[in-house]
């Protein structure tokens, strides 16, 4: 359903909730109310995102990806401070089935803005994994020192300790690699 239709649907509710209580229908007013208010939370926050992210919390990478794909044209059925994260999920998706691919759903979720800084985070550090395995070592070098910068709160500390721990080892598998010949 498309976001014009959502606050239509909300006014018309609250306004119907206004009609209920001025003729003293109290008891049917107050769910209306309520019913009106999560009509309008729905047109700030997709329900079909919401689902799919707690399916992905759960690990249930089928039904986040069922319900992802009911949002068929992201542009209409989203708000726009919702674009951000709808490519931040489908990368993390992506980055499951096909790691490489996912690279662009990521840098596109950076490019619409993403307002929380631990999702920042996330996606600097996916991408640091995505230039470590084009062994790409000046990328994931600045990706990581972004993703570090990201994460105030230290939600992604040791995910990042272990990405720089990694990204020593490449160095050392290279000089093996090339130090033999």
């Amino acid at each position: 359903m498309s976001n014009l239709v959502r606050l239509i649907i909300g006014f018309a509710l609250l306004g119907a909730a206004v009609a209920l209580f001025i003729f003293g229908y109290w008891g049917w007013g107050i769910p209306t109310v309520f019913i009106s208010i999560f009509v309008f939370v729905t047109y700030f926050y997709n329900e079909n995102m919401l689902i799919a992210q707690w399916y992905l919390r759960k690990d249930n990478m089928p039904k986040a990806e069922a319900f992802l794909a009911r949002i068929t044209n992201y542009e209409k059925q989203l708000n726009k401070m919702q674009f951000g994260y709808y490519n931040l999920l489908l990368g993390l998706m992506e980055s499951r089935k096909a790691p490489m691919k996912s690279e662009k759903y990521f840098k596109a979720a950076l490019n619409l803005g993403l307002h929380m800084d631990h999702n920042v985070a996330l996606a600097k550090l996916s991408l640091a994994g995505i230039a470590m395995g084009k062994r790409n070592k000046r990328e994931a070098q600045m990706y990581l020192t972004e993703a570090k910068k990201a994460d105030k709160n230290k939600l992604l500390a040791d995910q990042i300790k272990q990405m720089k721990d990694q990204l020593g080892m490449l160095d050392k598998q290279q000089q093996v690699r090339y130090g033999h010949r």
